[in-house]
């Protein structure tokens, strides 16, 4: 974790755990040649208490002779306009001064107080919210310049380090709140399961992450190798200036080929899906298993199909195999809407998109654990509805009608026609070409207004709720009340 000549970024809000970091560290600077520095984040959150805590650490470090630096934050305005909860605005608040000192102060590393039980949390946590063999590994004892020396510690052992020291540390009043839901695991959950189940389940979820993380860089290693084998970077359909331009990253495309990657372990074929649409993208994020196997199902298609993905991203059945490149089809912000072809617009899972030239702003929000008998009133609502968000196939798009939609009309999933719903309905032909729906693939989920797919309704099953809200971008907004027909 560290070396001789490093100079470690501590983060240190004044609690036990961070504290014990500070003091193992300094502890050790001199034996092993590294220097200390020590960051702390005032949330604002918890006024005098907030300062003290500040005090007691700018004591601290004067004992210690180590260099600090304080930064303030105004974490609830952070998850009001980021749309994020406190304790994820803290989080992002925290990572964030930690980066600018490490930047400015020449730091190497970043030393955090994370011990075995908050990996524990994680690895419940993780678990709770439906996670893959990534999250399944928690908490990671390195990643980059980030380093958590007390990983191997529990909390008791933190705390009792500092009491044999006659070393005293400032209480946060919140951490015994069951507010947050990090706090609520820790108080009803895990001790539930080490009084009632096993003593040792925070060890054994410990191990398990660690076996976990062996086994995610064991499949890493594997789509690394694959990558070299079945993967062609640039080939996405483009010029020869573009393809010039994919490998500057301006422009990314690639194509997997077929017979290569079916030969590959089925894990193995997982990785290299979502290694290759964050090579697309140039990011990870939003990439999900649902995206991944609606992908590794194309290989087996028809040459010429294709599926939308997040961020823009289109995937094509080729003949060689599958190329995945950036949709050139879709509407950019500011673009006008061709009115002969028609648009698509990728939906943000969180978040909002504007339909060009039409001023409508269509928002995404993800609900957790939501109150199914909640749903009978968002359906009346002509403008919200509220879907299975577990019934999604693909990345969801806002569009104009294509060849092949079709909606689902009852519970047994019969399938009827866009056309013929058009049809039956007695919509004028001028209508339907510019009519807005939403998709997921050729599966129409809603007709704004007129109808929603059967498919997608919510259920006594539902475990994750999506839902989507259109209004107008003047300020009046649609009127949000009438029922659909």
């Amino acid at each position: 974790m560290i070396g001789k000549g490093d100079v470690v970024i501590a983060g240190v809000s004044g609690g036990a755990d961070s504290v014990c970091l500070l003091f193992v560290l300094c502890a050790l600077r001199e034996r092993l040649g590294f220097q200390v520095k020590v960051c702390h984040v005032n949330h604002g959150l918890r006024g005098a208490d907030a300062d003290g805590d500040e005090a007691y650490v700018r004591q601290l470090c004067r004992d210690l002779k180590v260099p600090c630096r304080f930064f303030h934050e105004d974490v609830e305005l952070i998850a009001r306009n980021r749309k994020q909860s406190p304790e994820e605005a803290g989080r992002t608040a925290r990572r964030e001064a930690f980066c600018l000192m490490c930047r400015e102060d020449g730091g190497t590393k970043i030393a955090t107080a994370h011990h075995r039980d908050d990996n524990a949390e994680t690895v419940l946590w993780n678990m709770a919210r439906g996670t893959g063999l990534k999250g399944l590994g928690g908490i990671r004892p390195t990643a980059g310049k980030w380093i958590r020396p007390l990983l191997v510690l529990t909390r008791i052992q933190t705390e009792g380090y500092l009491r044999a020291k006659v070393i005293s540390w400032r209480e946060d009043a919140t951490n015994s709140e069951n507010d947050y839901t990090r706090n609520r695991i820790r108080h009803n959950i895990l001790p539930v399961f080490g009084e009632q189940v096993n003593p040792r389940t925070a060890e054994h979820l410990d191990e398990l992450s660690r076996q976990a993380r062996e086994v995610w860089d064991y499949l890493e290693q594997g789509a690394d190798r694959a990558w070299e084998n079945c993967v062609e970077i640039g080939k996405a359909g483009q010029s020869a200036g573009d393809e010039a331009a994919a490998h500057t990253g301006e422009a990314r495309g690639l194509e997997i080929n077929r017979e290569a990657f079916q030969k590959e372990a089925p894990a193995v074929q997982k990785q290299l899906i979502r290694k290759s649409l964050a090579y697309v993208r140039g990011q990870e994020r939003d990439i999900g298993a649902v995206h991944i196997a609606a992908l590794a199902e194309l290989f087996d298609r028809q040459t010429g199909r294709a599926l939308d993905l997040p961020g823009g991203i289109k995937a094509e059945r080729t003949y060689d195999g599958v190329r995945i490149k950036q949709c050139g089809g879709a509407v950019e912000d500011g673009e006008e809407p061709d009115s002969r072809d028609g648009f698509t617009v990728s939906l943000k899972v969180p978040g909002r998109v504007e339909i060009p030239g039409t001023g409508q702003i269509i928002t995404c929000r993800i609900i957790e654990n939501a109150d199914v008998s909640e749903a009978e009133g968002i359906r009346q609502k002509s403008y919200t509805k509220w879907f299975d968000y577990d019934i999604i196939k693909y990345s969801l798009s806002a569009r104009t009608r294509q060849s092949g939609d079709y909606l689902i009309i009852d519970e047994k999933g019969s399938r009827q026609k866009l056309k013929s719903f058009f049809v039956n309905e007695k919509i004028p032909r001028k209508e339907r070409e510019r009519m807005l729906l939403i998709a997921d693939g050729e599966h129409i989920i809603w007709i704004p207004g007129r109808r929603m797919s059967r498919a997608c309704h919510i259920s006594s099953r539902t475990k994750t709720v999506l839902e989507i809200k259109i209004t107008e971008e003047k300020e009046n907004g649609r009127d949000d009340q009438g029922a659909d027909s």
